[in-house]
């Protein structure tokens, strides 16, 4: 089983790049604040890399 990871949206998308915004949906998010749970597997952690500098990562 994958551990799981939260996943905080800190920063918004507006002026980002429609990469980063998409990206930024296609993981749930859209909202500042907004936290959702995913398993940590090479695709979501490719996703994160791309948007690390909106997001913030904790293991739980």
């Amino acid at each position: 089983m994958a551990k799981k990871i939260k996943v905080t949206q800190i920063r918004s998308v507006i002026g980002r790049p429609k990469d980063q915004k998409l990206t930024i949906q296609a993981l749930g998010l859209g909202r500042i604040n907004k936290t959702v749970t995913k398993e940590s597997t090479p695709q979501i952690e490719g996703m994160l890399r791309k948007v690390d500098h909106l997001v913030n990562v904790t293991e739980g």
